[in-house]
């Protein structure tokens, strides 16, 4: 068979298949891969004027500093960055005392509940950043609801402490002065932090399946913090369950997500505040910048979806991708696992060039 009788084959086969139907997500994504992929360490007032002048197309992980404010050109995508939890002192006096326990959480989470830059005031584990999140969306209402308008009744002379960044900045304004001999901490817990160790990336995918999902995002967060005997051994039974696929149903699944999150987040000893949006920043500009921007809503660009398919607006195809990111790189090479520092798991991210990865906006 010639050249055209073979093409022609193919197009009378594709006929017979009929018409292709999709759905909401691409299952495909077309790669632009440059040809050189740099990453360079930068500090982030180094990255602002790197991106202005065109000598890095985006900084990954980190805000660069801008001290005249971005340019025309540069543009940012926002993801997941990190959660705003309170903890309770066992130790303190007003927390051992019982019933006064939840008013001292319920008071300092309803003096955040303003925000600061990027804080958002959420006092729910599950939120907009998750797919699940539409199933939690009345009881993430509820939970808004039970920790508004609660600062005025704020006890006298509660010392609170912070760790993070975030939490140092919003505790001090509001409770400056405090002691060593604290009722509550307000943290910062990044995403990456919560989540060091239990990535896996074998055969060209990425996992756990469940890794984005926000019910497990809550079981990290809040599991540890449970005390009731009974509570931990419900809780620890539905996570085997949606771990291991056991249910007939979707139904069954939400049901059995609501569930969890609820004991999850029925004691005050530990609980969520909100969650701080991640800003990464890119330069659009002609003809040095990039396009055709994809993101995971949890990583950002240290993602296999921002590798796959940023562009080159002076090369289709092809061309020379220069990225900077805070710090150097620092881990060790792991043949099977890659790297596991943020600098290695983008080149891992490039290197391994996983067939199967995550749904990206999940």
């Amino acid at each position: 068979m010639g050249k055209l009788g073979s093409i022609l084959f193919a197009i009378s086969g594709l006929a017979v298949l009929g018409p292709a139907r999709a759905g909401h997500e691409t299952p495909i994504y077309p790669s632009y891969y440059p040809q050189e992929i740099q990453i360079q360490p930068f500090d982030p007032a180094a990255a602002g004027r790197a991106l202005g002048e065109g000598r890095i197309q985006a900084y990954v992980g980190t805000r660069p500093a801008f001290p005249g404010g971005p340019g025309e050109a540069i543009r940012y995508v926002e993801s997941l960055g990190s959660y705003l939890v309170v903890d309770l002192n066992p130790e303190s006096p007003r927390v051992r005392a019982g019933k006064s326990a939840c008013p001292v959480a319920e008071a300092v989470i309803g003096s955040l509940a303003e925000g600061e830059g990027d804080f958002r005031f959420h006092p729910y584990p599950v939120n907009a950043f998750h797919a699940d999140y539409l199933h939690h969306f009345d009881l993430a209402g509820r939970a808004k609801n039970r920790f508004l308008g609660k600062p005025e009744a704020t006890p006298p002379g509660l010392a609170v402490r912070a760790a993070g960044a975030l939490a140092e900045k919003m505790v001090r304004r509001r409770w400056p002065g405090t002691t060593a001999n604290w009722d509550a901490k307000v943290e910062e817990i990044s995403l990456g932090r919560l989540l060091a160790g239990r990535r896996f990336n074998v055969n060209g995918r990425l996992g756990p399946p469940w890794l984005k999902e926000g019910w497990y995002h809550a079981y990290l967060l809040l599991a540890g913090a449970l005390t009731d005997q009974a509570a931990k051994d419900r809780v620890e039974a539905h996570v085997r369950r949606l771990q291991r696929g056991d249910y007939d149903s979707p139904e069954e699944v939400y049901n059995l997500e609501r569930e969890l999150v609820t004991l999850l987040t029925g004691a005050c000893r530990r609980v969520v505040a909100g969650y701080r949006v991640r800003r990464e920043y890119y330069s659009a500009d002609y003809a040095g910048g990039v396009e055709n921007i994809a993101i995971d809503s949890h990583t950002g660009f240290n993602s296999a979806i921002f590798i796959r398919t940023v562009k080159l607006k002076d090369f289709p195809w092809n061309g020379w991708l220069t990225l900077g990111m805070g710090g150097k790189p620092a881990a060790a090479w792991n043949p099977i696992g890659g790297f596991t520092d943020d600098a290695g798991r983008l080149i891992w991210s490039a290197l391994g060039d996983p067939a199967l990865f995550p749904e990206p906006y999940n």
